[in-house]
Parts: C-alpha cells; structure tokens; sequence
C-alpha cells in the first residue's frame, strides 16, 4: 500500500510540475534557446501560389532546410530551400551555402549532367556533376571552414547517389579535395534564382551511374576540348555558375588533375 502511494504522490507532483510550466513558443525558445525556431515559420511566407504548377516531388524537396549565411560564410541559421531562392528573398541579401561537384574519370574525362525539365531553378541546363546544398542537419553544418569543408563533402555523397545513383561506396568522404568558395548570385527565370557561397569539390574515381530522372535527364563524360566544343553549341544551355568557374579557374585545374596540390583549401572566398 506504501509503495501505491508514494507512486501516486509522485505522479501527481509531476502533473502539478507540468501544469506549472506553460508550454508555449516564447517560453520554451526562452528555457532552450538553441532551439532554431526556423521550421516554425518556414511556411507562413505567404507565396506558396509561386510552387502551383511544378512537379510534385521538386516542390516536396523546396522544404530541404538549407544553411543562411552571412558574407564570410558564418552561419547565421536556416530556413526552407524555398525561401533562400527566391529573388524577392535574394535581393534583400539572404545568401546561402552550397557545394558543386566535379567528378572526373580515371582517364581525366568530367561527368556532366542535363537538369531535368522538372527543376524548378534553372532547367534543362547542362552543368557539373552534382550541384546542391548541405542542409541545417547533423553532419552537414559547420561554423569554421574545416568543420563546413567536411559537412558539404557528407552532403556531396548524399547527392550523388540521390541525382545520380552513384552508390557511397563510390565517392568515400577522403577521395574528394575542396579547392575553394565562390560567392556568386544568378537570376532563373526573375521569380526564383542563386545566391549561394558555392564550395567546389572535385573528386577523381570510377563510378556507375542510374539517373534519377527527377533530377537528371541526360548525362555525359567529356574531355576539356569536348566541353569547350559544347560551349560553341547554341542550343546548349548552362548553368551560370558552372559557366563561370569554367571561364574562370576550371581549365587550369583540370591541367593539374594529377596533382591539385597547389589549389586545394584555399582560404578566401572568390566573390564572383
């Protein structure tokens, strides 16, 4: 009978401690203010009508939480994939990180891919293997740029094999090498667009490839002459950040494929 009772006393003081406590937002955000109170309002941005139309899934992966930045690539916390590309969004300055992957063959040939005509930022464009963004979860964030280095190499793998069906095993964290951060803004169609802080990675590694054809419509293995041959073609389109890290830098590294020593971990971030 004892025992019955201290349980039931302890039950009730805990109920009486629950009571006691409100649970509402502005109290609990006060007790942990760890907590990002980000997805609380992801949706309440009051243009979901600019999502009517597309592709179900796409609009699905437009609630990814991506990782909000200021110019020095500090996080500052994270809000919907939705809200960091839209150019009302963009022109007020939210910035945002991402990563693109250059994934080369053993015999130095880089694997392009055609976005597909679902996309809802820059379609049917050809572009480098894998563009994405780290996301605001465990594993892929980081403050210091090791620490955000090693998150977007984690987020690389994840993308590979969700565009591309390239299995982990294939693209291991220690084979892909950071060279450097571009910080660039590109408008899509003036509703949606980029402003990212892009980390370049480039890995070198036999890979299978099954297209998610969600993602991907076409892809293609192409030599440097191939793809500047695929520049001169009018009815080609490309992505304006892969047209600018092309024009820029990606030839020279692509020179020095067998040994990138001198480019990698660069510590500035190249303001395009």
């Amino acid at each position: 009978m004892a025992s019955t009772a201290a349980a039931t006393t302890s039950a009730t003081a805990t109920e009486t401690a629950i009571e006691r406590q409100p649970i509402t937002a502005s109290h609990i955000l006060t007790l942990f203010p760890e907590i990002d109170s980000s997805l609380a309002t992801t949706n309440t941005d009051d243009d979901n009508s600019v999502l009517d139309g597309y592709d179900a899934e796409q609009v699905r992966l437009m609630e990814e939480v991506c990782i909000v930045l200021d110019k020095d690539d500090m996080p500052i916390g994270s809000v919907s994939k939705k809200v960091c590309h839209l150019m009302k969004n963009i022109n007020l300055g939210l910035l945002h990180r991402a990563f693109s992957v250059f994934l080369f063959t053993p015999d130095h040939k880089l694997l392009l891919q055609q976005r597909a005509s679902e996309k809802i930022t820059f379609p049917n464009m050809w572009t480098n293997t894998c563009c994405s963004h780290p996301l605001g979860i465990p594993g892929e964030t980081g403050a210091n740029l090791e620490a955000a280095t090693l998150g977007v190499k984690r987020a690389a793998v994840r993308k590979l094999e969700q565009e591309l069906g390239i299995p982990n095993d294939q693209v291991p964290i220690e084979k892909f090498k950071f060279l450097t951060r571009i910080h660039y803004l590109a408008e899509s169609d003036g509703v949606w667009g980029e402003h990212e802080i892009d980390y370049i990675l480039f890995i070198q590694t036999p890979v299978t490839v099954h297209p998610n054809p969600n993602e991907v419509q076409a892809t293609k293995l192409v030599s440097a002459t191939e793809l500047k041959e695929m520049f001169t073609d009018p009815t080609l389109k490309f992505t304006p950040w892969f047209k600018l890290i092309c024009n820029t830098m990606l030839f020279e590294w692509w020179d020095s494929l067998h040994n990138l020593d001198a480019f990698v971990n660069e510590q500035q971030i190249r303001r395009m």
